[in-house]
């Protein structure tokens, strides 16, 4: 019985003790073995149930497989089950049926993630009990119960509804208990009841990280077999949760599972004869040391190995021993000896290769940052052309292709392909792929790395024709470009730290924080001239952005100079702000500055403090949904003030009643309350309401492809672009709306009121160049993925987002919800940045700049980053710190793929008919 999310103290702590009272008198009087068992990262249904059957370790990318679970190949419990002849039935999550396919001789599978229904998920394994519990046509029987993990993920573990639904999980504990044991007054033989958890649950709720609460899980192995004597009370023993694999093959008379890192717990053989304890830790001991062999060059100098050849000896002392028929004290001693010899050597072998233990695909890794690396430095050298006055990238790849470099190149990496596969086996994933796959990606790193020669080559020539013919000009970096630069850099570098990866909102907050300082010199610098009358920045401006004008001497490398901007051919914006606005240039960077420091108390993220109450959770609680009330309304109508004033005027009505529907449907399922209120009402899952508002979302955003799509048909319709596209940006922020939980509101309100108040004071005013804005773009894109409350570890991915107005789990529509709410400040401030590009006179090459900035600086640490992983693949925080990480890396590069192809769509629109300015 595998009760999900089923931490230890919901059932050794005071919940158990006050909702799971049989449960609590088996640990405590009944013959049953209780365990605490730790479950290493990621802690996710899946690559669990993988460890409690296999005994292994699972990697991280189980975590995305997760998602659509692949057949199990590995050796394990139930397929050495099926194969001797156990007949095996299941009920409960379909992540079961998905991993063992045909080994259940009946089934009925539930869908685990559609965490909204708590209630029918659990009765449709249970109404099954009564039935099979009666017959006699089965050797195993698994029931996986999910409405416990289901409530955590919607309410949290401090949920009234938790001890409900402990309540329920004791009865059906109670009530297979008793039917075994009627059973075996029948039968000689003896019955095994497990009762676990696959994962722990966060303070949040959530599970996927390596919390105390995440991987400290419930096991209770319960049987008439085990003797216990009266007053022997045990408190739970920590082990890991891959010793149940060992445990329950040796329970069944099966043989361990090949890979199982796990020993035998061996309270549960302790009742038996000394020579048969003896024989079965013997036979866990030469499982373990084959596996040590088989994965540690070394194994001879492992300390577990070296204890376990000295117990095989004395081992093989006793057995003459008793053969010779000497029952006398010293055959007693020595055989105790020998099983606490066996002990030690056993936990010693498991902990080396819980440790050594990790299958790495070199090769394929190789592969896949060989392209990376390739990709990230064609865009670094493409730069100086990129953010030029042209804004062109040019790739040139047909070139290279018909070079003699790309054919030698594809030449020798067939070779080593090649070579590599025939020595690897099937264990490489890229070797078991298709051979005209295989020839596309080589093609590919091929054509790029040819590519990368020209650019570089081209740069290399450039840069001899600038010294030849030096341009005139005191291009001098700013205090704020230095900040940008080191800022990025800064960040990239301590992608390399654990401690950095765990705490990264911090960076993020530091980098806003001081970027909102430079802001405020800035503005007062600008808006309190120097001793001649002029603006300083414009002072500086002139002779930073200064540039001759290409001779036909040098035309070629006209379009390779950086040009951020034409800030300062006429006067600065400031001079014509009058008193009152040029006040509110001067408190613009001070309000943001209050802004962000404000939602860094409203959700507690990170390691260091994610434990400590923070103004979330006292909003959150019961006892203050009236607070939470006034100020989700609050919220929903500065939105709306925020929003409207630029929509068109069907969109401005369709956001209204968007809005109120949202505040309906957090009303229907008990958030919030309604004005007319009075106590507790009944607490639906809200789905009308839900859909009720993406009707205004889908309108909202067709109305503004209506517009943007008319606007690229008639050239000359600027306010129809303008309009479609802050009707698109209108119709994602009322998605991210409905999808925030009420006290992630003001997060949405205050990533909105920034974007506004720098837009009119600071951007313009200032008079800030595409790259500068871009990058502050990504930056507070950045800080409000963490305002969010997210951060590098998968417990804090809020999973009901992806179910708001779905009556039943929809793979699709579910992923892409959970993505949005995840990304929606990135995602928010990107869209922004189109808006504010496109309203500029020249915005078809701001557009193209910015994107490309935006695809360089979101590429660094992603190309930095996987470098690292790759050399620190043997870190101890591998599993725990930096594979989150990289999964958090790679969707985010998913994201910004799709925000660039945004960036690209919107371009076209811009692009002018003349075919001389066309970009590539």
């Amino acid at each position: 019985m595998l009760i999900d999310a089923l931490r230890d103290d919901f059932v050794f702590g005071s919940k158990g003790v006050k909702f799971m009272p049989y449960t609590t008198y088996l640990v405590g009087k009944g013959a049953a073995h209780s365990f605490v068992a730790e479950a290493k990262p990621p802690t996710v249904t899946m690559p669990r149930i993988k460890a409690l059957m296999t005994g292994s370790l699972p990697g991280f990318v189980d975590v995305i497989r997760n998602f659509n679970s692949p057949t199990l190949l590995e050796d394990n419990v139930i397929t050495q089950a099926k194969a001797a002849g156990k007949r095996i039935i299941f009920y409960g999550d379909e992540t079961w049926v998905k991993l063992f396919p045909k080994h259940f001789v009946e089934y009925d599978g539930t869908t685990s993630f559609f965490v909204s229904d708590y209630t029918e998920v659990d009765d449709n394994v249970t109404r099954h009990l009564d039935r099979v519990l009666k017959r006699g046509d089965w050797d195993v029987l698994i029931l996986h119960y999910l409405g416990l993990d289901h409530i955590g993920h919607v309410s949290g573990p401090n949920s009234p509804l938790i001890g409900h639904k402990l309540s329920e999980m004791d009865s059906i504990l109670m009530r297979i208990h008793t039917s075994l044991l009627s059973e075996e007054r029948e039968t000689p033989s003896p019955s095994l009841l497990v009762l676990c958890g696959d994962h722990g649950m966060s303070e949040s709720g959530g599970h996927g990280a390596s919390s105390a609460e995440e991987i400290n899980t419930a096991l209770l192995l319960i049987s008439s077999a085990f003797e216990r004597k009266p007053g022997d009370i045990r408190p739970p023993k920590l082990v890991q949760q891959t010793d149940l694999a060992a445990t329950l093959a040796v329970g069944l008379g099966l043989p361990i599972p090949k890979h199982s890192v796990g020993h035998l717990l061996f309270p549960v053989v302790e009742g038996r004869a000394l020579r048969e304890q003896l024989r079965l830790l013997h036979l866990n001991g030469v499982q373990l040391s084959r596996l040590l062999q088989e994965n540690v060059p070394s194994y001879e100098r492992e300390p577990g190995f070296e204890q376990f050849q000295v117990s095989q000896k004395l081992h093989g002392n006793w057995v003459r021993l008793f053969l010779e028929e000497n029952n006398s004290e010293v055959l007693l001693n020595l055989g105790t000896k020998v099983r606490r010899q066996y002990l030690d050597a056993l936990r010693t072998l498991s902990l080396a290769l819980s440790r050594q233990v990790a299958h790495y695909d070199i090769y394929s890794m190789v592969v896949g940052t060989v392209v990376v690396l390739e990709v990230f430095t064609l865009l670094l050298l493409s730069a100086p052309q990129a953010l030029g006055r042209a804004a062109q990238l040019e790739v040139p790849l047909s070139s290279p292709v018909l070079s003699l470099l790309f054919y030698l190149v594809l030449l020798l990496l067939w070779a080593v392909h090649v070579g590599v596969c025939t020595s690897a086996g099937g264990s490489c994933y890229f070797c078991s792929l298709s051979w005209p796959t295989v020839g596309v990606v080589l093609v590919l790193v091929s054509a790029l790395l040819c590519a990368v020669t020209s650019a570089l080559t081209r740069t290399c020539v450039d840069g001899k024709l600038r010294r030849r013919n030096p341009a005139r000009t005191n291009s001098r970096w700013s205090e704020l470009d230095l900040l940008i630069l080191v800022g990025t850099v800064g960040h990239v570098l301590s992608l390399g730290a654990s401690s950095f990866i765990e705490e990264e909102h911090q960076t993020w907050y530091f980098l806003v924080s001081t970027l909102c300082l430079a802001l405020c010199h800035e503005s007062y610098r600008n808006c309190f001239p120097g001793e001649n009358g002029e603006s300083q920045r414009c002072s500086h401006m002139e002779g930073r952005f200064a540039r001759t004008a290409p001779t036909a001497k040098d035309k070629s490398i006209g379009c390779d100079v950086l040009e951020l901007c034409q800030v300062c051919q006429g006067p600065s914006s400031l001079h014509t702000l009058r008193g009152c606005e040029k006040a509110m240039v001067l408190a613009s960077p001070w309000l943001i500055f209050g802004c962000c420091r404000l939602l860094r108390s409203l959700n507690h993220t990170g390691v260091q403090w994610a434990h400590r109450p923070d103004l979330g959770h006292w909003l959150t609680s019961s006892d203050h949904k009236a607070e939470l009330s006034v100020l989700a309304a609050l919220s929903l109508v500065m939105v709306f003030a925020l929003v409207q004033s630029r929509c068109s005027p069907m969109s401005r009505v369709a956001m209204a009643l968007g809005l109120l529907g949202i505040y309906c449907y957090r009303a229907s399922i008990g958030h919030v309350l309604l004005p007319w209120q009075r106590g507790s009402t009944a607490i639906s899952r809200g789905i009308i309401e839900a859909r009720f508002v993406y009707v205004f979302v889908l309108g909202i955003l067709f109305t503004g492809t209506k517009d943007l799509l008319k606007s690229q048909v008639l050239a000359a319709d600027v306010t129809a672009k303008t309009v479609g596209l802050w009707d698109v940006y209108s119709g994602l922020v009322l998605l991210a709306a409905l999808l925030f939980r009420p006290h992630n509101l003001p997060v949405l309100v205050c990533s909105l009121l920034i974007q506004t108040v720098m837009t009119k004071y600071i951007w313009k005013p200032l008079r800030h160049d595409t790259t500068e804005v871009t990058i502050m773009h990504y930056w507070f894109g950045q800080a409000f993925f963490y305002f969010q409350g997210n951060s590098n570890s998968i417990t804090t991915v809020d999973i009901t987002a992806g179910f708001v107005g779905l009556d039943t789990y929809v793979e699709i529509p579910a992923m892409f919800l959970t993505a949005f709410a995840t990304y929606a400040g990135p995602v928010l401030w990107a869209s922004h940045l189109v808006n504010f590009l496109s309203s500029e006179p020249s915005s078809g090459s701001a557009l193209r700049r910015a994107c490309f900035c935006y695809a360089l600086v979101c590429s660094a640490p992603v190309s930095v980053y996987i470098v690292l992983v790759t050399s620190l693949r043997y870190h101890l925080f591998i599993w725990s710190v930096f594979s989150p990480k990289l999964l958090y890396e790679g969707m985010h590069l998913l994201v910004t793929a799709a925000l660039c192809v945004s960036f690209a769509a919107v371009d076209q629109t811009h692009t002018s008919p003349d075919p001389g300015r066309a970009a590539s």
